[in-house]
C-alpha cells in the first residue's frame, strides 16, 4: 500500500470510528465497565506509577475512574499538551485539574512547574493510551498529529501499553507503517485483546 492510499484509507477509518463513537449509547455506563477491566489487568495491580489520560470528546471516559485511582497508593499521572509534546503531570488530587484549552481537563497552570509534580516517561510502569480506531493485533490509529508517538518512543521497553476504547472503535486491520507502534492490550466493554506489543515480530507495513 504506497503512502498516499495508507493515508486515505486511515483517514477513512478515523472518520468511521469518530462517528461510531460518537453514537456509542450509554457511554458512562460502558466506559465503566471498560476503566474497571482496566484496573482489574495484572499489569495494572503490579504497576506502581501508571499514567492514565483524561478523556476528551467522545473518547471512552476515564475521568470517572479518576478519584479512586488517585485513592490507590500507586502514582497516577496524566499527560498534557505543550508545544505539540506531552509533559507529564504527578495527579493527586482531581481539584489540580481545571478546565483549559478547547474545554480538556488539565492540570492547573499554577502547579505545572512544580518540581515534585514533574514526571519522566522512564518513571512510567504502565501507560494508558488513547486513540480513534485499533485492532486485535493492538494496531492503532490517533488524530495523526504524533503526541503520544514521540511519548511511546521513549518510554522504558518492558512498559506495558494498553488502550481503552468502545468495541465500535475497532476494525479488522488498522494499517500499521513501519514507525507505528503496537499497543501490548486493547480493552473494550466486552473483551481485552492481546496486541503484538513493541517488541513483536508482526511489524511493519500491512499492505
Amino acid at each position: 500500500m504506497n503512502q498516499d492510499a495508507l493515508s486515505e484509507k486511515k483517514q477513512q477509518i478515523r472518520k468511521t470510528a469518530h462517528a461510531a463513537r460518537k453514537a456509542q449509547p450509554d457511554k458512562d455506563v460502558v466506559s465503566q465497565q471498560i476503566t474497571d477491566r482496566v484496573m482489574q489487568l495484572p499489569e495494572y495491580t503490579a504497576a506502581k506509577c501508571v499514567m492514565w489520560y483524561v478523556d476528551v470528546r467522545d473518547e471512552a471516559r476515564t475521568r470517572q475512574a479518576l478519584p479512586a485511582a488517585v485513592a490507590s497508593d500507586k502514582d497516577i499521572v496524566i499527560p498534557y499538551c505543550v508545544d505539540g509534546e506531552l509533559e507529564l503531570f504527578l495527579l493527586e488530587s482531581m481539584d489540580e485539574l481545571e478546565v483549559g484549552m478547547y474545554k480538556i481537563l488539565e492540570p492547573r497552570e499554577d502547579l505545572r512547574n512544580v518540581k515534585s509534580k514533574k514526571v519522566g516517561v522512564k518513571q512510567l510502569d504502565l501507560i494508558l493510551v488513547p486513540g480513534v480506531g485499533f485492532d486485535a493485533r493492538g494496531g492503532r490509529t490517533g488524530h495523526g498529529k504524533g503526541y503520544y508517538d514521540k511519548l511511546l518512543e521513549n518510554a522504558k521497553p518492558e512498559t506495558p501499553l494498553v488502550s481503552l476504547a468502545f468495541e465500535c472503535q475497532m476494525f479488522d486491520e488498522i494499517p500499521m507503517q513501519s514507525h507505528d507502534i503496537f499497543m501490548d492490550k486493547v480493552v473494550t466493554e466486552t473483551r481485552v485483546y492481546d496486541g503484538i506489543g513493541r517488541d513483536g515480530s508482526n511489524r511493519g507495513d500491512t499492505a
